[in-house]
C-alpha cells in the first residue's frame, strides 16, 4: 500500500492548487479524514465549489490533465449526482483521490458525512435520499425467485449473483433498522453476532448444485429472520411463499 506520508504531500498539493484557482471559491475535506477516521488505507477525499459563471466542466477537465500529468494517474471514473460531479482518481502504489466538484451555490455538506472547511463559506447541510425499506424488501424477494430459477436452469454463476444479492440486501435492512451507514456496507461490520451468523452462512462455497440450494435456503431464511423484526406485517404475507422458493429446490 501507499505510504502515508506521501498522501498528505498529495493532499497538501492538491489544496494549495485549489487556493491558487482563482475558479475555486471554496473547498473541503470530507470523507474519513474529516470525521476522525482516517488510517493507513483512507483515500484522500476533496469537495470543491466552482465560482459562478464557470462552468464545473471546465475546471473538471482542467484538474484531471493536472492528477494524470504531475501525479501520475492510471484511471478514473466519475459519478454525477444532481449539480456535483465527483471523479475517483487511481495513483500508483495503490492511492486513490477522490475530487467533487459542485458550483459555488451548492457548496455544502451531504449526508451525515465529515465535512472539514479549507476555505470558503459553505451552505448548510443537505440530506441523501434514505434508505427506502419497502424498495429493498421487493428487491430482495425478486433475487430470491431469480437466484431459484438460476439453480434449475443450470446456470451457477448467475445463481451466484442473485444469492449475494439477497444477503447483501439483508444486511442493509439490518443496518437501516439499527441505524448504522446503510451504503457500501460501511455499517455491517457494528452489526451484532446475532444478526450477522445467518447472513454468513449464505456465502456461496462452491458452484455445485446441492451447495447452491443450501446457501440459497440460508440466504432466505436470514431476510426472513431480518423481515421478523424489521417488518412483520410483510414477514406474514411473504414467509410462506419464500419457504417454498428458496427453502425448497429440487435436487439436481
Amino acid at each position: 500500500m501507499f505510504e502515508v506520508d506521501r498522501r498528505e504531500r498529495v493532499r497538501t498539493q492538491l489544496l494549495d492548487r485549489a487556493r491558487d484557482d482563482e475558479r475555486i471559491v471554496g473547498a473541503a475535506i470530507t470523507g474519513s479524514a474529516a470525521s476522525g477516521r482516517e488510517d493507513r488505507w483512507s483515500d484522500i477525499d476533496l469537495f470543491l465549489g466552482v465560482a459562478v459563471g464557470i462552468e464545473v466542466e471546465e475546471v473538471l477537465a482542467d484538474w484531471s490533465s493536472f492528477v494524470y500529468r504531475e501525479l501520475g494517474a492510471l484511471h478514473h471514473f466519475d459519478l454525477r449526482p444532481g449539480t456535483q460531479v465527483y471523479r475517483a482518481f487511481l495513483l500508483d502504489g495503490p492511492l486513490e483521490i477522490d475530487l467533487g466538484f459542485t458550483p459555488s451555490a451548492d457548496f455544502r455538506p451531504v449526508g451525515d458525512g465529515g465535512f472539514q472547511v479549507v476555505f470558503g463559506t459553505p451552505g448548510g447541510r443537505r440530506a441523501l435520499p434514505s434508505v427506502d425499506p419497502e424498495h429493498l424488501i421487493g428487491l430482495t424477494w425478486h433475487h430470491v425467485l431469480h437466484a431459484r430459477i438460476a439453480i434449475e436452469r443450470g446456470a451457477p454463476w448467475q445463481a451466484e449473483h442473485w444469492i449475494s444479492a439477497v444477503r447483501d440486501h439483508t444486511i442493509t435492512l439490518a443496518c437501516h433498522r439499527l441505524g448504522l451507514p446503510t451504503s457500501y456496507a460501511k455499517g455491517a461490520d457494528a452489526l451484532p453476532p446475532e444478526v450477522t451468523a445467518p447472513i454468513g452462512e449464505a456465502f456461496v462455497r462452491s458452484l455445485d448444485t446441492g451447495e447452491l440450494a443450501r446457501a440459497l435456503r440460508a440466504a432466505t431464511e436470514a431476510f426472513l429472520t431480518e423481515l421478523q423484526v424489521a417488518d412483520p406485517s410483510v414477514l406474514t404475507t411473504l414467509q410462506e411463499p419464500l419457504r417454498d422458493i428458496g427453502m425448497s429446490v429440487p435436487p439436481a
